[in-house]
């Protein structure tokens, strides 16, 4: 077996820019159309609920699609499986600029969704097979923060170009750029050392998430994940919609300037990363979900300074959150890693796609605190998970003087 990839080795420098390249074009591809769901329901004639189907059917698609590809990438690569992916979702985005109808548009989102579920779990599966596991909390630290610059690149520069010109020209340019950035990943991602590719049979893999799901970490883990991305998705979905509308009457292009709160996700994400590998996963992800909580009750404040202060915390606590899960699942995960970031994610986006819908109709029925209210209330079902965790590792530390492991 090959060793490790080690922190500051040339390996380690090549792997983290290929990452971070590669969550930047996924996130970048997949939320795209986020900043645009009041442009689509003005130029379509679309409630909230149906326009932002162009972000939730290609998360449920990606959902929807994860286990298959953990088998995929088990037969030919991690590094193909995600350069595939990456390169045919970019391909899809350029297409995407030749529509003019809102049901083929979500043709081609749904498409994407499908391949894009070659990338998020199998770069988790190549972070934790590769480099050395006393420093992935800070590599999956690093890669989440890619996906929260993708998040602000792909947002801010379809608003931008949506507002001078159309979304057509929009999604073109970014699917030629996101196509280029592909390419680079392809070219600088080292190959996989500690994994060699063999393909499964069908009723091992279904064998191997049996496994997975009795696992009572991980499904915590999983459900956590739910609604973490549900109310993420919910939030950034239809923010839009009372910040266009009186007494603040903000522009596209002030709309998709909001993404740069992902920047503050760039710093959590590592920061979180680190402190997990130091202090604990279970106590940090108390900390961090209790953040996005605070923050989402803030936007219900009237005054803009005050409503943006609190979705930038919000913001805050929830790339630190998703880093400190995604590091955490392949810890218990001593096998089938693949599978098990697969299974994470799957729950992951199906979040997106059922709570980031159902926001639509609370924000019909009762506005902006109709949309608060969903959120606040899933996200307090995580943190009740979360707090049953750091007590069943404490317990645990007390009766064995050793971390909650994957036989709890």
């Amino acid at each position: 077996m090959q060793a490790y990839i080690l922190k500051d080795s040339r390996a380690y420098y090549r792997a983290i820019a290929a990452l971070f390249a590669g969550s930047l074009v996924s996130f970048a591809v997949l939320y795209c159309t986020q900043p645009l769901l009041p442009v689509f329901s003005r130029e379509f004639q679309l409630s909230p609920s149906w326009a932002s189907l162009s972000v939730s059917l290609p998360t449920g698609a990606m959902a929807l699609s994860m286990l298959l590809v953990a088998g995929l990438s088990d037969r030919i690569g991690r590094k193909r499986t995600m350069a595939i992916a990456l390169g045919g979702a970019s391909l899809l985005t350029l297409a995407s600029a030749f529509v003019n109808d809102f049901n083929h548009l979500l043709f081609f989102r749904a498409l994407q969704g499908v391949l894009l579920a070659g990338f998020p779990s199998i770069a988790m599966a190549y972070v934790n097979e590769e480099f050395d596991p006393s420093i992935t909390g800070l590599v999956m630290g690093i890669y989440v923060s890619g996906t929260s610059i993708g998040g602000l690149a792909g947002r801010l520069a379809v608003s931008a170009i949506t507002d001078h010109f159309s979304w057509q020209l929009a999604l073109g340019s970014l699917g030629l750029l996101t196509l280029l950035a592909s390419l680079g990943f392809w070219l600088a991602l080292p190959n996989s050392q500690r994994f060699q590719a063999s393909p499964k049979p069908p009723r091992q893999l279904a064998l191997a998430l049996l496994r997975l799901l009795q696992n009572r970490v991980l499904l915590s883990l999983y459900a956590i994940g739910f609604a973490i991305m549900g109310s993420f998705v919910t939030l950034y979905n239809y923010i839009g919609y009372p910040l266009l509308a009186p007494p603040y009457s903000l522009s596209q292009t002030a709309i998709g300037a909001l993404f740069f709160l992902y920047l503050v996700g760039t710093f959590s994400s590592t920061y979180m990363g680190r402190q997990a590998d130091q202090l604990g996963h279970s106590r940090i992800l108390c900390r961090s979900l209790s953040i996005m909580l605070v923050g989402a009750l803030a936007t219900l404040l009237s005054p803009l300074f005050l409503k943006l202060t609190g979705l930038a915390v919000f913001t805050f606590g929830f790339f630190a959150s998703h880093s400190v899960v995604s590091s955490w699942i392949g810890k218990c995960a001593a096998q089938d890693k693949a599978q098990a970031s697969s299974l994470y994610l799957l729950f992951y986006y199906l979040g997106a796609s059922v709570i980031g819908g159902a926001g639509g109709f609370f924000l019909h029925r009762w506005n902006w605190p109709g949309v608060i209210f969903l959120a606040a209330f899933v996200l307090s079902l995580a943190f009740a998970v979360s707090f049953f965790l750091l007590r069943q590792e404490k317990s645990a530390a007390i009766q064995a003087s050793s971390p909650l492991s994957v036989e709890s």
